[in-house]
């Protein structure tokens, strides 16, 4: 695994925007996909609020999510497995990199058939504790038909990445603009944030 973390952190440092196609082992990709299977059956995911006040954006003009937060306390093992691997990267990355990275957040995104979500960043105004994002994808079998790339821009240039299962994408929270296109099927993944608070 400190291969893949390794690639993640080479490529943000050459790009700014850090990729691994290999961040999740198929085994446990499947596993958090049927984690969301299982809590989209208990209607357990929630449209996602906006900025720090967690204000629900209920006609989903700026965002067509819908998530659920993890829990560091929760007895899921998949979940567990999911947060030990952040933890490990975390680590690394503040062995290699000296961020002082000392806390996180993490929830399952679904974005249904038809939704999107607008350009924005994912530093709030008012609260500079998330430094990095990482985004980990579940999409298994996914085309470019299938739409709902992840699109970050920099420097007038936007790059585009689509969401395939096992990859992992990483970028400075407060500096990268992003969207999410319109997702021609559902389309799942889990993000975060690494904060140093």
């Amino acid at each position: 695994m400190p291969q893949q973390f390794d690639i993640l952190i080479n490529s943000f440092i050459n790009n700014y925007v850090g990729i691994t196609n290999n961040f999740l082992s198929e085994n446990l990709s499947n596993n958090l996909q049927q984690n969301i299977h299982e809590l989209q059956e208990h209607e357990q995911m929630k449209y996602a609020g906006i900025g720090n006040d967690a204000i629900a954006d209920n006609t989903q003009q700026m965002r067509g999510d819908k998530i659920y937060w993890m829990d560091k306390k929760n007895s899921n093992t998949i979940e567990q497995e999911f947060l030990t691997r952040v933890e490990g990267f975390i680590g690394h990355l503040n062995n290699t990199c000296y961020t002082g990275i000392n806390d996180y957040e993490f929830h399952y995104a679904v974005y249904a058939q038809g939704s999107a979500y607008k350009k924005h960043k994912d530093q709030f105004k008012t609260d500079n504790n998330r430094k990095f994002s990482l985004i980990c994808y579940l999409n298994d079998d996914w085309v470019a038909a299938d739409g709902g790339q992840l699109v970050v821009y920099q420097n007038g240039e936007a790059q585009t990445i689509s969401p395939t299962a096992q990859k992992a994408v990483f970028f400075k929270s407060d500096e990268m603009e992003h969207e999410v296109l319109l997702a021609n099927k559902p389309r799942m993944s889990i993000t975060g944030w690494l904060k140093r608070i």
